[in-house]
């Protein structure tokens, strides 16, 4: 079930938080690229993952080198692009997915040199008005970030920033402070992808940022099972999981969507 979508950008994300928060639990946001297996899949996938009751979505956005990307999303990001996806369809997507009833907030996840290309301003402007809610951009520095940053404050949208267990002290309080929406906490050295477990120092890392910021923790990278689900749930604010639903969804919509029933169900117990 979907809920009525009454607030956009930071708002929005805000309100998911304090949501999850109120149900003792975190906020589950898949990543899923517009484009896989095909353009109308991809709608109808994050379509069904929506009515599946998951809590807001990482909105992929193929590009030809994306270096934080695993081998299960760069290849599905390849067939995306080989069959015609640019970022202006990926804004169509958003719009279409708005206009078909999905609420949830909406992060635009794309790298930088596409989106530059397009016209930062334009780009923000028109994300916005399609019903996006923030923007992730994994090559993008806080140091680099001034014109995204301006963009999205001026249209309310989020930026998000990523920390990573070899950041040092200085660059958690520079992402801190210039994060909106939450920080994207990765959680493990390298690139996206499905593990069997979690890192075991990953306790350790959180509770190193919550005594730097107060703003939510979204952690990423590696969570693929109901287990992590449920483990992590109690530990950030919400959690992504990317490489497994995309790998489920290459298997067709309902193996996505099963995959997402599973780990709302195991976060909800």
């Amino acid at each position: 079930m979907t809920v009525t979508r009454t607030s956009h950008g930071i708002a929005a994300l805000d309100a998911m938080f304090a949501r999850a928060r109120s149900q003792n639990r975190a906020a589950f946001l898949p990543y899923f690229p517009i484009g896989y297996p095909t353009y109308a899949a991809s709608l109808a996938t994050i379509k069904a993952l929506a009515d599946s009751g998951v809590d807001g979505f990482e909105i992929g956005i193929p590009f030809s080198d994306p270096i934080a990307d695993g081998p299960t999303i760069q290849a599905a990001t390849q067939v995306a692009l080989e069959d015609g996806t640019t970022v202006l369809k990926c804004l169509d997507a958003v719009r279409t997915l708005r206009g078909q009833g999905v609420s949830q907030p909406m992060l635009m996840m794309g790298y930088a040199n596409p989106l530059v290309a397009y016209g930062t301003d334009a780009f923000v402007r028109d994300a916005r008005a399609a019903g996006a809610d923030g923007l992730i951009v994994p090559d993008l520095p806080p140091e680099e970030a001034a014109m995204f940053a301006e963009s999205c404050r001026r249209e309310g949208l989020a930026l998000v920033f990523m920390l990573a267990p070899t950041s040092n002290d200085e660059r958690i309080k520079l992402a801190s402070a210039n994060a909106t929406g939450f920080i994207y906490v990765v959680s493990l050295t390298g690139i996206t992808g499905a593990r069997r477990e979690l890192p075991s120092y990953l306790k350790d890392f959180i509770a190193r940022l919550r005594a730097s910021t107060d703003k939510p923790l979204v952690l990423g990278f590696g969570i693929s099972t109901p287990e992590h689900a449920r483990e992590v749930s109690g530990l950030t604010d919400g959690f992504i999981v990317g490489s497994a639903l995309v790998r489920a969804g290459g298997k067709g919509v309902e193996t996505a969507r099963d995959l997402a029933a599973s780990m709302v169900a195991a976060i909800s117990t």
